[in-house]
């Protein structure tokens, strides 16, 4: 468990993840203290021991093990369960990232030179054939342009090396930290090492 985070945001944190109800991990938590074992929702529960005025509990999800962790005793006395209101935050704070990540995204239309850390999704049109490249590192890369396009336009987009194959044509692509430059006077987008290119659906071409 991270140290800046409190057991009951922590605790939230998993009832959040594993849609699992926030009464149904803390009294799984309790009982598993006092029965050594307990099971809520997905998450199984066991209690590997005391140390001090703490209980050390392990959360596994069938084969995977989830967390290990140690819950100070005063924290499963509480009368009114600590991560039942710590859970709505977890949620509310989710969501706020998940809008946060929708407003980076950008349509085709709205990329200009010099533009960095864009979002993406649009579908592959067309991949020219890949050719063989001197790098300034001193070595050899394949790339090769792909032609992507949004409901508001088309750009160009450079692939390297194993790029080129992660895709094809038909194909709905999800880009994440790319940038926009300059080629041949001509607007490029470009997938560095710091971003990501997958594909969401095969929807053919």
């Amino acid at each position: 468990m991270r140290n800046k985070v409190s057991h009951g945001e922590y605790l939230a944190f998993l009832s959040v993840k594993y849609e699992v109800d926030p009464d149904k991990l803390f009294y799984g938590l309790i009982s598993a203290e006092k029965e050594q074992k307990s099971a809520c929702g997905n998450l199984s529960i066991e209690c590997r021991g005391n140390q001090k005025s703490k209980s050390i509990f392990l959360l596994t999800n069938g084969p995977k093990v989830v967390a290990q962790f140690s819950i100070p005793k005063k924290f499963l006395l509480e009368k009114t369960n600590p991560i039942k209101n710590l859970r709505k935050t977890v949620m509310f704070r989710r969501h706020l990232a998940k809008k946060k990540d929708e407003a980076r995204s950008f349509c085709i239309k709205d990329l200009q030179i010099g533009m960095k850390q864009i979002n993406l999704r649009a579908k592959v049109l067309e991949i020219a054939e890949p050719t063989l490249v001197f790098t300034r590192f001193g070595n050899y890369a394949s790339v090769a342009n792909a032609l992507i396009a949004d409901k508001t336009g088309r750009i160009k987009m450079c692939l390297w090396n194993e790029q080129i194959n992660s895709i094809a044509i038909g194909n709905i692509v999800q880009i994440e930290n790319a940038s926009i430059s300059t080629f041949r006077g001509e607007k490029q987008l470009r997938v560095g090492k710091t971003g990501a290119l997958r594909v969401v659906e095969n929807s053919g071409s």
